[in-house]
């Protein structure tokens, strides 16, 4: 209980007084990565990012084969203000282990995640990014400004229920996860990438410490794909993957994805793909006023206009 209530105070430290836009013209997703992206989907907005995948194990040492089923869901609702925003994640697994005999079959909730991001900088705010538009090289040259990451950090917590067989213990527990990110936009801004630190099941027996880092590239208004590579380390899993895939963009409001994720020790080695979507329901968003700094003398508020889905992680 101490560890929910101190949770929920640090949660509540971080809202802020004045808010800044980070609402895109096109849908904004996670999607189909695993990392987080530094902003949040934009004031009174909701967004549900989801999809389904097989997975297949093979463990040299404990000499198991497994193939199984998922899905995971993340809920995605800007409230209050345009920093922050509210997440529940889940991932429900399903796996057929050979020899049946030697090793059960196992299905649970893998991951039940509820918790809230906070945009704690913005490279983009008081920046009016000026256009020339008669020379391609003042358009497109390398800006050393790309170098400063938007900056947000998440709190939340692991809802574990008693005998989770993929959890380290038996009993039902809750345990806090933090992450640190960063995200930076290269060149034209089609090249994103995303840098997360993070710390997982804090103050239990097995804490675990990982990172997660994406380079994203957007090849057309609708097209676009990811490559990533993801490490944990604890007592009880350690583990490095490496992804990729594409998204396809079908309206501004909806996005289908695929990819493919692979293992790279033996102990278990995992192979696993997937393909889903992600949707957002914006009915409710307002545009945020606020004052742009254009370099002159004297400052004159604007409406600043949304990202693209560019200026954003796809």
């Amino acid at each position: 209980m101490y560890k929910i209530k101190t949770l929920i105070s640090v949660i509540i430290f971080l809202i802020p007084l004045i808010n800044y836009g980070q609402y895109t013209d096109e849908i904004n997703s996670n999607r189909p990565g695993e990392t987080m992206s530094a902003f949040g989907v934009g004031k009174s907005v909701f967004q549900i990012e989801s999809g389904i995948y097989g997975i297949t194990e093979n463990h040299s040492v404990l000499n198991y084969d497994a193939n199984g089923l998922g899905i995971d869901m993340t809920l995605r609702w800007g409230l209050f203000m345009e920093k922050l925003e509210l997440i529940a994640d889940f991932q429900y697994q399903y796996e057929v282990f050979n020899p049946a005999v030697l090793y059960p079959d196992r299905s649970a909730f893998k991951q039940t995640i509820l918790g809230a991001k906070y945009l704690i900088y913005d490279p983009f705010k008081n920046n009016e990014k000026n256009i020339n538009l008669y020379s391609w090289k003042a358009k497109h040259s390398f800006k050393w400004r790309q170098l400063i990451p938007a900056v947000s950090v998440f709190a939340g917590a692991n809802i574990t229920l008693a005998d989770n067989p993929y959890y380290f213990s038996a009993e039902a527990a809750i345990s806090p996860k933090v992450i640190l990110i960063a995200q930076n936009h290269l060149g034209d801004g089609s090249w994103v990438f995303i840098t997360n630190i993070i710390a997982d099941y804090i103050g239990t027996d097995y804490p675990s410490y990982g990172y997660g880092i994406t380079l994203t590239k957007g090849f057309s208004r609708k097209w676009s794909g990811f490559i990533e590579n993801q490490g944990y380390m604890s007592d009880f899993y350690s583990d490095a993957i490496v992804r990729g895939g594409a998204a396809f963009l079908i309206h501004n409001d909806l996005q289908v994805d695929a990819s493919i994720s692979s293992s790279l020790k033996d102990t278990p080695s995992i192979l696993y793909g997937g393909i889903g979507f992600s949707w957002r329901y914006d009915a409710n968003y307002k545009e945020v006023r606020m004052k742009v700094d254009t370099g002159d003398s004297e400052k004159k508020e604007k409406i600043k206009p949304a990202k693209t889905i560019k200026e954003q992680k796809k």
